[in-house]
């Protein structure tokens, strides 16, 4: 296995963030994808799709398997022209067992596709836990991000209130012009309107986190130092080549496409079964010239040879068929690869371009602080304008907005990366949801199944609904504040 290295720079408390007036029950980022590991519904979805996918395994096999049925039928005759040879009544019965015992490799490769296809399924709901989970931490980090940037901005009309006031004051005392204040008027209802759209910004991200967790997010935790970030962009993708689970479900998908061309080949080749057969039938003491024989048995066994001369072109339409999905599953395995590769080199650049960020903007905050402090002493000493300090603040703003998104950018990316990797998984994360959710466990279970009657347990719905939960408002969630 590739060097790993455990990175803290995408979280939060690494790049000096501290909580404001964190409770004593916030949720964290584990409990939020615990949430959603147990009761969402597009992962609940996809798991029951995977157990209809392991049905095909028994639904496979049968074909290979002896069948065998009965019939009877009573039978009543409403008009005979020759009475005597004819019974009035009769009833009669039937069975059969028939055994495939040769169906020219036509079910062995359909029982190998059907096996490859669930194990193909069970890729493709790892990356559906990766995905919902991906989606999950940018909610979370959303909220969090925006919660900030409400704050930010509500500090800033704070800020350009009380400017607005002095200045208005002094233009009173005729130290300032009319100007001056128009421009503090005009900075500051650009200000409200920023705000309300920050606060729009904020409901969104919450009702999007109730939509993938199922709960309201009231008060969240920065989240967690991400584990196993790898060293370098090759070390992610070498890592992502051997266990993203999109390339090994196109892996297996194209093995169980070989299997299904090998079984259209089949097509042409004899098939040998066995059969035994019992027939009875009573006339119910009805009268006809054979007096005394009031019912008849049979009963016969043998064997059936089916020689396919010509289908019609059928078999061979198959089979090329089959070998061009194969050769298109050959192809999407490259897809699938090169997307992989590149989405892995991307992330490992954002994660990278967003922890410098993070520093640069960081920087930038306190830096645009000092200089509104400095531009104020100077504006009261005579050397600055009005307009100085409302610009000032504007880049203050600017500054804290950027370093909030550099946060939530880094660590959104580093998941992303992860997730790439495909070590993005409840197995991964250490989440408190007990047992974890195993797909082998359905499939050991009814891959050997044969009784008729055995429907198993009826549909359920697993999923919480989220009709009974608050309107979401701009209230802040504690999060990213210096």
């Amino acid at each position: 296995m590739p060097k790993m290295t455990r990175h803290p720079g995408p979280a939060l408390s690494a790049v000096a963030l501290v909580l404001a007036a964190q409770p004593v029950h916030a949720e964290t980022l584990q409990e939020a994808l615990a949430k959603a590991y147990v009761t969402n519904p597009t992962l609940n979805a996809a798991r029951a799709d995977l157990r209809a996918t392991d049905e095909t395994v028994p639904l496979a096999k049968a074909d290979g398997r002896p069948n065998a049925g009965v019939s009877g039928v009573y039978e009543e005759q409403l008009h005979r022209d020759l009475p005597g040879l004819t019974p009035k009544r009769n009833v009669s019965a039937q069975a059969s067992v028939n055994v495939p015992i040769y169906q020219g490799g036509i079910v062995r490769n359909s029982i190998r596709s059907a096996r490859k296809n669930v194990e193909a399924g069970q890729q493709d709901l790892r990356a559906t836990e990766s995905s919902v989970f991906a989606a999950v931490v940018a909610a979370y980090l959303d909220v969090l991000a925006s919660s900030a940037v409400v704050t930010f901005n509500r500090q800033n009309v704070d800020a350009l209130d009380v400017n607005l006031q002095a200045s208005s004051d002094r233009f009173e005392v005729g130290d300032l012009t009319r100007t001056d204040v128009a421009q503090s008027e005009s900075r500051l209802a650009l200000a409200r309107a920023s705000l309300q759209a920050a606060e729009a910004r904020l409901i969104t991200a919450k009702e999007r986190y109730i939509q993938l967790v199922g709960s309201a997010p009231d008060t969240l935790e920065a989240p967690p130092p991400l584990p196993g970030m790898p060293a370098s962009p090759e070390v992610a993708v070498q890592v992502a080549l051997q266990d993203n689970p999109d390339i090994l479900a196109a892996q297996a998908t194209r093995q169980a496409l070989r299997y299904e061309a090998n079984a259209a080949k089949g097509q042409i080749a004899p098939r040998l079964s066995a059969f035994a057969a019992g027939d009875y039938v009573d006339y119910l003491n009805t009268e006809t010239i054979a007096q005394g024989v009031g019912s008849s048995k049979s009963a016969a066994v043998g064997v059936q040879i089916t020689i396919p001369i010509y289908q019609g072109g059928r078999p061979g339409a198959l089979a090329r068929q089959a070998t061009a999905r194969e050769s298109a599953a050959l192809e999407q395995v490259i897809a699938t690869e090169r997307d992989v590769i590149s989405q892995a080199r991307a992330a490992y650049a954002t994660w990278q371009a967003s922890l410098q960020a993070i520093e640069s903007t960081r920087q930038a905050v306190g830096s645009a602080r000092l200089s509104l402090e400095g531009v104020r002493a100077e504006n009261t000493a005579g050397t600055r304008t009005i307009l100085d300090i409302l610009d000032t603040q504007r880049d203050l703003l600017n500054a804290q907005v950027e370093y909030a998104d550099a946060q939530r950018n880094a660590y959104v990316a580093g998941f992303s990366l992860l997730a790439a990797m495909g070590h993005a998984e409840a197995r991964d994360l250490n989440l408190n949801v007990g047992q974890l959710y195993d797909p082998n466990v359905n499939y050991k279970a009814v891959r050997g199944k044969i009784i008729d009657f055995d429907f198993g347990p009826p549909a359920k719905q697993v999923s919480t609904r989220t009709v009974d939960t608050a309107t979401q408002t701009s209230t802040i969630v504690p999060g990213l504040a210096q």
